[in-house]
């Protein structure tokens, strides 16, 4: 079975990310607060990294409920700062409470985050047609314009690159490579187009 090579062959967290989660299309409020928290918190470090603190975050922030981590203070912040089962830097923790505040305003005037960041790509998965690797871009003019919105909504570590992966992630572009035996399986979901974007 062919993967995509950026998930290696050796670690079970890693692989079952690749195969069961990466790249799939995500509707559900909580799911887009995960992962966009999750990303803001890699910035400059790998995913692996993050993947392996996910169930302390998950404990930390309130199971990623946007709600209660808006409520989060200076207290809790704190509180935060001393747990070793994540990122202890103060930036991104005090950007996740910004940010599910920033969350909760989008879900308020566009009735869901869902809406909102499905709206970039007309509400279908962008299919692409990567061959190896090192065509997969860093940035795309889509994602320049999400990050600079996000930023301009209140959102902070919300860069073209982070926000890029994030669109990955949750299946915004299929960035599977073709030989992979995930490509297949996701590019005929949701009535998903291509773009030129390759």
């Amino acid at each position: 079975m062919k993967r995509c090579p950026w998930c290696g062959e050796n670690d079970p967290l890693y692989i079952a990310y690749h195969d069961t989660e990466w790249g799939v299309p995500v509707h559900d409020e909580r799911k887009h607060f995960e992962f966009l928290l999750l990303e803001t918190q890699q910035a400059g470090l790998s995913w692996i990294t993050i993947l392996r603190k996910r169930e302390a975050y998950r404990r930390d922030f309130a199971g990623f409920d946007p709600e209660k981590v808006a409520r989060f203070g200076d207290a809790k912040i704190q509180k935060l700062l001393g747990d070793a089962g994540i990122i202890r830097n103060r930036r991104k923790i005090e950007a996740a409470v910004k940010n599910a505040r920033a969350f909760l305003d989008i879900e308020e005037k566009f009735g869901s985050f869902d809406s909102y960041i499905w709206s970039f790509v007309d509400g279908r998965p962008i299919v692409n047609a990567r061959r190896r690797l090192a065509d997969l871009p860093a940035t795309t003019e889509i994602s320049d314009r999400l990050s600079a919105d996000l930023k301009a909504r209140g959102f902070s570590f919300v860069g073209s690159t982070t926000i890029y992966a994030h669109m990955q992630a949750v299946g915004l572009v299929n960035d599977h490579l073709v030989s992979c035996f995930r490509y297949s399986e996701l590019a005929g979901g949701e009535a998903a187009h291509s773009m030129e974007e390759r």
